[in-house]
C-alpha cells in the first residue's frame, strides 16, 4: 500500500503513527498479529509466527518468510481527519479488509462516471 505523505500532517511519522502503534500495543487491532513479527501463511492463509529455527525450517520448505509491518488505518477513509479515534493500527491484511467495501463504493461511482451502470443489481462491475 503505497503512501504519499505530502497529503499527511508533517507530524505523521515522528508522532502521530507511533502514538497509534503504542495506543494498539504494537499489535493489530483486529486479528492481534504483533508489528515485525516474521512468519509465514500456512495453506489456511493463517500466519504462523516463526522463532529462529522455524524460520530456517520454513524457508528450507519453501514457505515465503516475511515481516509483519502494521499501518495505520483511518477508519472513516478520510486521510485528513488524523483524530486519534478515527485512527487504528492494523495489519495489512485486515487494513485491506476494512477499506473493501469502500474500494468497492469508489469502483462502482467511477464506472458510473464513465459510463458503465449494470442492468440489474446482480451485475458485477469489473
Amino acid at each position: 500500500m503505497p503512501i504519499d505523505y505530502k497529503k499527511y500532517p508533517a507530524n505523521w511519522k515522528d508522532v502521530i503513527r507511533p502514538d497509534i502503534l503504542r495506543r494498539e500495543q504494537f499489535h493489530c487491532k483486529h486479528c492481534g498479529i504483533e508489528h515485525k513479527a516474521r512468519g509465514y501463511r500456512d495453506v489456511a492463509r493463517n500466519f504462523v509466527k516463526c522463532d529462529e529455527n522455524l524460520e530456517i525450517w520454513a524457508k528450507r520448505s519453501g514457505k515465503r518468510v516475511f515481516t509483519i509491518i502494521l499501518t495505520i488505518a483511518h477508519l472513516d477513509q478520510d486521510i485528513k481527519n488524523n483524530d486519534y479515534s478515527n485512527l487504528a493500527a492494523l495489519c495489512q491484511k485486515c487494513h485491506l479488509h476494512h477499506d473493501r467495501p469502500f474500494n468497492e463504493v469508489k469502483r462502482r461511482r467511477r464506472k458510473e462516471i464513465q459510463g458503465f451502470t449494470p442492468k440489474n443489481k446482480d451485475q458485477e462491475y469489473t
